[in-house]
């Protein structure tokens, strides 16, 4: 055989050695974000996962970064679902959306490359783009969007003198934000019209970031896979009770869409985790500031003939409505219990509250640098003890 014919043979044999080991390397890769609970692709499925305390997710199957490697070497969008960082913040917040993004790029989102699509009510300024871009993976798509005006502002339908009236009464009352505009701004914009931007409609999951929090692990799998392929439709990491002065109506007024439109109440439904035994409202409510969800039920019928509902009776503005209640209320109604998800394993801080991963392995799994002798979970104002309760879990 000639020089040029083995030279022609051993470069063949090396295209084929590369076309079987990139072919198993994605095989493996795909078989890891399939299965996040179980302790290989070929034994976990979402039956004997759900057998056990959903709450652990034991010996996370991942693909790591080889060491030295560069992040492209991951594989991208078969596996990936169609979901979006949302980043509400201004241009003032800079730095601290700066320390968030940097440690969720950290903490997951290296190895994955989730687009982001940051959210003000004016534009963002040249360096709030320039410097946000330059912490985000190279990978990952980066959108900067203004909030439609209607969407922000306060709607004419509200009675201002009526209005103000409520916000200098909670401000007298030492309410917190009680004589704010803008913050019932914010709170109506999440409540009904953050899945509405033109520039969110393309996709369906969304995980909601702030300024200036923290996550603590590293997350060794894809959450909106495991909510995907799982049947869950809203995750949490924190429970607490609400700050009655800010919602003097908004239970009566949710008993009465209730009434009216019962056709959308879920059989399955988590009201008993809200709903003290006489009807009233017991506060409790999912933290919104971090959420991972489906914005296909926020679009749908029955949670937007509910905000309508809830909008037309003023009370975002005439007393101090959260988007955390409303949301936690709206998914405990039209949602099954099951469809609500706890992410244990996500340590997740929002001052002045953390919560810390203490089921099974996952605070040593995530590599935590939180301590869960100091978790928010099971204090006096948290929720968690009536969630674990109600979804027949045991209390830690």
């Amino acid at each position: 055989m000639n020089r040029i014919a083995r030279f022609v043979v051993a470069a063949l044999a090396i295209v084929v050695g590369l076309h079987y080991l990139l072919a198993f390397t994605h095989e493996g890769y795909a078989k890891a974000t399939s299965f996040p609970l179980g302790k290989s692709s070929t034994t976990a499925s979402p039956s004997t996962s759900e057998s056990k305390d959903h709450r652990v997710l034991e010996n996370v199957v991942s693909t790591p970064l080889n060491e030295g490697a560069h992040v492209d070497a991951f594989p991208t969008s078969p596996q990936l679902a169609n979901a979006t960082f949302i980043i509400l913040c201004r241009n003032s917040d800079l730095a601290s959306t700066i320390r968030s993004v940097r440690e969720i790029e950290d903490r997951f989102n290296h190895r994955y490359g989730y687009p982001y699509v940051f959210l003000n009510e004016v534009p963002f300024t040249t360096q709030f783009q320039e410097r946000l871009g330059n912490v985000v993976n190279k990978k990952s798509k980066v959108e900067f969007g203004v909030i439609p005006h209607e969407h922000w502002y306060q709607p004419d339908h509200i009675d201002e003198d009526k209005a103000k009236a409520g916000r200098e009464k909670m401000q007298k009352d030492n309410v917190i934000y009680g004589g704010s505009v803008s913050y019932r701004n914010m709170c109506r914009f999440n409540s009904g019209f953050f899945f509405r931007h033109p520039l969110v409609q393309k996709y369906r999951w969304y995980w909601r970031i702030e300024p200036d929090v923290h996550f603590h692990c590293d997350i060794n799998h894809d959450p909106f896979r495991y909510m995907e392929d799982h049947g869950k439709t809203y995750g949490f990491t924190i429970t607490m009770y609400e700050y009655e002065a800010t919602i003097q109506t908004l239970w009566s007024t949710v008993k009465s869409f209730m009434s009216k439109h019962p056709e959308y109440i879920a059989p399955d439904n988590a009201l008993g985790f809200m709903e003290k035994e006489d009807g009233k409202y017991n506060l409790c409510h999912f933290w919104s500031n971090f959420e991972i969800a489906d914005m296909d039920f926020w679009r749908g019928e029955a949670y937007t003939k509910f905000f309508e509902y809830l909008d037309e009776q003023g009370g975002f503005y005439y007393e101090r409505w959260g988007d955390a209640p409303v949301h936690s209320i709206g998914a405990a109604i039209f949602l099954n219990r099951t469809q609500i998800h706890f992410f244990d394993e996500i340590g997740y801080e929002h001052n002045p509250y953390t919560h810390c991963p203490k089921l099974g392995t996952n605070w040593k799994d995530g590599r935590c640098s939180c301590d869960p002798a100091k978790s928010f979970d099971y204090d006096g104002y948290s929720c968690m003890a009536k969630w674990d309760k109600f979804m027949g879990l045991p209390n830690n």
